[in-house]
Formats: structure tokens, sequence, C-alpha cells
């Protein structure tokens, strides 16, 4: 290729001002300064999309470092700004890069357009637009996570792009199951492993069955109640055998694709029944408290924590609440399916996920938040807290969270369990 060019990447300084107009002023009171500089926003906004436009004509360079870097950039971009607009204008451009470097790129430039795909359709949002998008990226992405050459990273990265995308864009429910198909395809391969006695024996396609089996979860959460049925029938008594694997991850998505599984059917059937429901809870349990030498501490404390949860879950169909704070909002996480879905987004979008739950339309409906709240420059004002008022919080914070610490470690010292 050619030579490759200084690509000075999206950075947080550029999206700052503009962010903080619509996002860290919500997230943040005492961000929001009285006696700032006033910021020409339009001016921002235009250089802001002159670096962006640079990006996206980047995507074409002959060297591979710059074309990777410029999608990069603009998974940055996206990531943590709504550009709607913007995004709308150049959609079409957007879309022929994505699909010349998945097409034609080697693993990490695959899977960083894979990447910004997910990001266009997030900021596309549903609609006619979007499907075009998924009707041109679609059987791309499908023939790459069938391609038994193309770089486990690549297929992986394409698994999770197809099911994000098609989660998004598609009406159509035909289509709907031929992605869900394709993924299904990918990740029953797990099944089929030559199993020795100590359970699964792992390979190096388990990260891509792992993401497979993440999306098709994903997308079973929208279909109608039949199909539903149907894929609880056809995976939920083979699914256990997967607890046995010897990677961490697949287990931890096994157990929570359970746990989602029981949840949508007894939805769908009060009366639900598991035959191997025994069996089954045993080796939940086993997993909830595990002890084996083996396994590092880190990786026994996730499991126990993840698998204690799931076991409630097929147990006692109780679920541990979560509350998520975005700015003067929250939204409380109840169920697996709004698990499954709130994880899956937080993924791709990693720290504007908060940003995007603010306003983002098409992900206020998906977790039904309603309309963006508004919030004007005099309200924010009113909830501005002085740094002296802080200090005072803060101090009195940490005294209480000594003094709880303290009762906690006198009531161990009580205890007098020494050996």
């Amino acid at each position: 290729g050619g030579q490759p060019r200084n690509v000075q990447p999206f950075s947080d300084e550029d999206a700052s001002i503009e962010t903080m107009s619509h996002c860290s002023g919500f997230s943040d009171p005492a961000s929001f300064t009285e006696d700032g500089p006033e910021v020409d926003e339009e001016a921002t906004q235009e250089d802001l999309e002159y670096k962006l436009k640079g990006f996206i004509d980047l995507t074409l360079d002959k060297s591979a470092k710059t074309r990777q870097a410029a999608l990069e950039s603009l998974k940055s971009a996206f990531s943590s700004k709504i550009l709607y607009e913007f995004v709308m204008e150049r959609r079409m451009t957007l879309t022929d890069s994505i699909e010349r470097c998945i097409k034609k790129g080697k693993s990490d430039e695959q899977c960083a357009a894979a990447g910004l795909a997910c990001l266009l359709c997030v900021q596309m949002g549903s609609g006619i637009e979007s499907e075009e998008i998924f009707k041109t990226l679609g059987p791309v992405l499908k023939k790459i996570v069938c391609d038994g050459t193309a770089s486990i990273q690549a297929r992986q990265a394409c698994a999770t792009c197809l099911g994000i995308c098609c989660f998004i864009v598609t009406d159509d429910i035909t289509e709907l199951y031929s992605t869900m198909e394709c993924l299904e395809s990918t990740f029953t391969k797990a099944y089929q492993r030559d199993r020795d006695t100590n359970g699964v024996s792992s390979t190096h396609n388990t990260v891509l069955h792992i993401s497979a089996l993440l999306a098709w979860t994903l997308l079973l959460t929208i279909c109608p109640v039949n199909e539903v049925k149907k894929k609880i029938e056809m995976h939920l008594h083979k699914l256990p055998s997967l607890l046995s694997c010897d990677d961490l991850n697949m287990r931890i998505a096994a157990g929570e694709t359970l746990a989602l599984l029981f949840e949508l059917a007894r939805e769908t059937d009060a009366d639900f029944f598991y035959e191997d429901m025994d069996l089954l809870t045993e080796k939940l349990r086993a997993l909830a408290t595990d002890g084996n030498k083996h396994r590092a501490k880190v990786d026994k404390r996730k499991q126990r924590s993840v698998f204690r949860d799931v076991l409630r879950a097929v147990e006692e169909r109780d679920f541990p609440t979560e509350m998520v704070k975005f700015g003067p909002e929250r939204m409380y996480i109840d169920s697996w399916v709004k698990k499954q879905t709130y994880d899956t987004f937080k993924e791709i979008l990693g720290s504007g996920m908060q940003y995007h739950l603010q306003s983002n339309d098409f992900l206020r409906n998906v977790f039904e938040l309603g309309p963006p709240v508004m919030l004007d420059a005099a309200t924010l004002k009113t909830m501005k807290i002085s740094r002296f008022e802080r200090h005072l919080y803060n101090s009195a914070a940490f005294k209480a969270r000594t003094k709880a610490r303290s009762k906690c470690r006198d009531k161990r010292a009580d205890v007098g369990e020494f050996f």
C-alpha cells in the first residue's frame, strides 16, 4: 500500500464542549460552571464535522493502518455523541466504506469496521434507511461468520454486529429467522465437541461460539411467542452441556442464556415444567459454590456471583434488580431480557452508554424511557452545588463509611475463629 498518513484520532477534547452541553451537565450538576467562557457551539460542531469528513475519506486510504485508525476514530465519535443528521447525509458512503473494509481488510480492520457498523445502526435507529444499510451489510457479515478461513476475531466481531444490527433495524420476520439460523449454525457446534471426563474440551473457536450465542439470545428476545417456544424446546436440554466448558466466559454465557430461556418459558406458559430440573440445579449450585484450587480467585469470584443469580432465577423465579443512573434519571433492570439487552449495548457503546440513554431516541424506546428529558441552563444551575458543600458531603459520607466498616470488623473479631 501507500505511505500511511498521520491520522489524528478523534479525542475526548473534540466531544467535550458539545457533550458537556448535552450530557456532562446532566450527569454531574457540579460540572456546570457559572462563570465559564461562552462557547460558539455552531463553530465547534462545524469543526467536528470537518474532522469526521476527513476520517470518512481516510477509510478509503491505501494504507491498512490509516484505514483502521480512521475507523477507530469514527467509532469513538459515534459512541460519544449523537450525530444523526451528519450520519443520515453520509449513510451510503459510510456503508460502502464499511463493506469494503470487511470484505478486503485483515482481521483488525474487519473488527473495527464491524464495530462501526453497529454504531452506525445505533445512530440511525430503526427505519427504512437503517434497513437499507442492513440489506447491504447483512450478507457480507453472514459470509464472514460462516467462513472457516477468516480469523476468529473477525468472525466474532461480525457475529456480534449481525445480531445487534438485526435487532435494531429489521421488521422482516424472515430476515430475523435467517439471521438467527446463521448464528445457531455457529454456536451449536459447541454442543458437538468431543467430551472427555472433565466435560467440554475448549477450542480456539470458543470466543466465536460465545459471541454467536449471545447475539442469538438477543434476537430471541424480540421473537414471536410461537418461535420462542420452538427455540426453547430445541435448546433448553442442550445448553446445560456448555456449563462444563473449560472457558469461564462460555460457562457464564450459557448460564445467563439458561436463566433468560427459563424467564421467557414461564412468561409464555405459567405451568412450564422442565424434566431435568434436579440435575440442572445441581450443576448450577456446584458452579455457584465452586472452590476448585486450579482456577484463579478472580474467575471463581465472578463465576460464583453470576451463578448464584442464575440459580435463583431457575429455582425461585427471582431476579436481583439493578439500578442504572444517567443524569437526573434512573432505570431499573428487573429481568434477564432487559439485562441481556443492556449488557449488549453497554459493550459496544462503552462510556458513551449513559449519554445515549439520555439522548438516543432508539435506545430510550427499547428501554421504555419515553422522550429525552431536556434541561435548560437555569435548571442545571439550580442543581449546582458549591465545591464547599460537596467537600462537606464527601467528608460526612467518608466518616459514615468508616464507622460502618469498623462495626463490621468488630463483629468479625467477636466470632473468634482462630486456627
